[in-house]
């Protein structure tokens, strides 16, 4: 999503500076962008993991020197992984990444650069969070615990911000964009952030792993061989870019659109309006092992 909205704002000729974690990811981001850009379009591209505030903060600085300005107007925090599942029995060490991404990437780049929005005549701040801002699961056996937590995080640092910037900074805006399945490789990306194997690399451990999952989720599973683990593996991260209901593409493009609007909330996709209405008529029973739960997926 955070390509697709850098390609669509330059189409448009706004200056825009982009980060990523992989030289190679931004680089072709870029790439994309200027052959949509009109001519003079400037986009800088940057390296930066903002889970770490002190590459937050070397990023704005980058982004003040190489486009020669005090100000900005719009910034997109956008970047996220998913893991971390579970609190009970997963590794620690996966649930404080995915949450420093999720959230800290947000924070940072908040703290960061804030008095460069708040410099700008019209400034407007864009935080992902998911319908796991508002609804912390992805269905009945699916522990989701550091990204819904990160989620339900950006969208109350949000919402809090609305009342902060009216008294502080009224020029400045707030929005926060709350995705459904978008068609995104982050599945792909989270894997190999988190230091996870290729399905091809998969050791006995790591598949058995995989059964157990899948049995816990109720999935059917036969008797698959070792290597058809390895390619239902490969092909999950495929099919939830390949099948979502909703493009990356689409999905910048109803961000902008709200953006545009002046709103302060942005549901992306028919599923985030079903899960949205889905919570606030049974918010109780939401969680629930049947009933609004399943509700969701059957529409």
């Amino acid at each position: 999503m955070g390509r697709e909205l850098v390609v669509q704002l330059a189409s448009e000729g706004c200056s825009v500076a982009t980060c990523d974690v992989n030289a190679d990811s931004v680089a072709e981001t870029a790439l994309r962008a200027q052959k949509e850009a009109p001519a003079g379009t400037e986009i800088t591209t940057h390296l930066c993991d903002v889970s770490d505030e002190e590459q937050a903060r070397r990023f704005r600085d980058e982004v003040a020197q190489a486009h020669q300005t005090d100000h900005i107007n719009l910034l997109f925090n956008n970047a996220g992984i998913g893991g971390g599942g579970s609190f009970v029995a997963g590794e620690r060490a996966e649930w404080d990444k995915t949450f420093a991404v999720c959230w800290g990437g947000v924070y940072h780049c908040t703290r960061a650069f804030m008095p460069m929005l708040i410099a700008s005549d019209e400034g407007y701040l864009v935080n992902t969070s998911s319908v796991n801002g508002f609804w912390a699961s992805l269905g009945p056996g699916i522990p989701h615990t550091a990204y819904s937590t990160a989620k339900f995080a950006v969208k109350g640092f949000s919402e809090a911000l609305l009342e902060d910037l009216r008294v502080n900074a009224p020029h400045v805006k707030v929005a926060v964009v709350m995705p459904g399945h978008i068609g995104t490789d982050i599945v792909i990306n989270s894997r190999k952030l988190l230091g996870g194997p290729e399905p091809e690399d998969m050791t006995a451990d790591d598949l058995a792993k995989v059964r157990s999952d899948m049995v816990r989720r109720g999935l059917p599973l036969g008797d698959p061989s070792d290597d058809d683990l390895r390619n239902m593996v490969a092909m999950m991260g495929q099919m939830f870019r390949d099948a979502a209901p909703t493009s990356a593409a689409q999905a910048a493009t109803v961000i902008l659109d709200g953006v545009r609007e002046g709103k302060w909330r942005i549901l992306v996709g028919d599923d985030a309006h079903r899960i949205d209405e889905a919570v606030r008529r049974d918010p109780e029973g939401i969680y629930g092992p049947g009933g609004a739960a399943l509700d969701i997926f059957k529409r």
